[in-house]
């Protein structure tokens, strides 16, 4: 099975979010094809979980073209999250950033894998 272009996965999840009754928000856009998604989680603290994607070496043999994820930073104040988004903006130019105010768990909207 074929991997879903960022611009859709970003598309779906983005409308499942809204459907749960949420908020999402592309912060950033990418690379429409293949740019690497970030997600970031803003807690009722102000303070944000970032999630990215996933070492390769947590994609399953089989059965492996879904998204994967892992969390890249916790308790990231407005600052710090503005400037990881630089950061890895400058290292890949085609990368995604989507903020979701949800009270679904992370879990529960994409695939989240031990660190």
């Amino acid at each position: 099975m074929p991997r879903l272009t960022s611009d859709f996965f970003v598309s779906a999840l983005t409308r499942r979010v809204f459907n749960a009754g949420g908020f999402a928000a592309v912060m950033r856009k990418g690379a429409a094809e293949a740019g690497a998604v970030f997600l970031v989680f803003r807690g009722r603290d102000g303070t944000s979980r970032l999630v990215g994607p996933a070492p390769q070496t947590d994609y399953a043999e089989e059965g492996g073209s879904g998204r994967r994820f892992s969390v890249v930073a916790e308790g990231l104040d407005d600052e710090a999250l503005a400037g990881r988004i630089e950061r890895e903006a400058r290292f890949d130019g085609d990368v995604w950033f989507v903020e979701l105010d949800t009270a679904t768990p992370a879990g529960e909207l994409v695939e989240l894998v031990a660190d």
